[in-house]
């Protein structure tokens, strides 16, 4: 009876520990902010911040989509011009597009930001396109502002933080665990 009781809470112990998710630990850190995998399907990953875990209502979330097929640049550019096409498509007003040309050393990559204006929130996106060990990928910092002020709060944000999000995204290392199948 001592033996199967110790053996229970063994097994209680153990799968406690099991059921302590990823979730559990930060997947990588942006801009000194630790972010947690929240969502999967297919080649889509979406992470948030530590008390953002409500998909339908958060401040901060990176999103990062594998585009398998998109092996060089050309299909790169081609996918990029793609998601500014859908971006366009759902009313997002593009405040940049950018692309760094491709070196012998590392293929070209691309940027777009765009904001989206919506009844509830006002929603702004920072996507920088790049092959990553052969597959093209996108990373995704977005920002959203709720409320009626959402417009303005938005413009404040973008000024004080725009170029300053741009710029650590796109001197941003994701690490490889990031990149792979979840």
């Amino acid at each position: 009876m001592v033996l199967r009781r110790l053996l229970v809470s063994v097994l209680i112990v153990v799968g406690a520990t099991t059921l302590t998710s990823k979730d559990d630990r930060s997947a990588f850190a942006f801009r000194q902010v630790d972010y947690f995998h929240r969502w999967s399907q297919g080649t889509q990953h979406e992470f948030t911040p530590a008390k953002q875990e409500d998909l339908d209502h958060w401040t901060d979330m990176i999103t990062i989509n594998a585009y398998p097929g998109v092996d060089d640049g050309e299909k790169m550019a081609g996918t990029a011009n793609a998601v500014l096409g859908n971006y366009r498509s759902h009313q997002g007003k593009v405040l940049k597009t950018s692309s760094v040309p491709a070196t012998d050393k590392q293929p070209a990559e691309h940027f777009i930001a765009v904001r989206f204006n919506r009844p509830d929130f006002v929603e702004v996106a920072f996507a920088r396109f790049k092959l990553v060990e052969g597959t093209g990928h996108s990373f995704v910092y977005s920002h959203r502002v709720y409320g009626d002020e959402s417009a303005e709060e938005m413009n404040a944000w973008i000024t004080a933080n725009g170029e300053k999000t741009e710029n650590a995204l796109l001197d941003w290392s994701p690490p490889a665990d990031a990149t792979s199948k979840r």
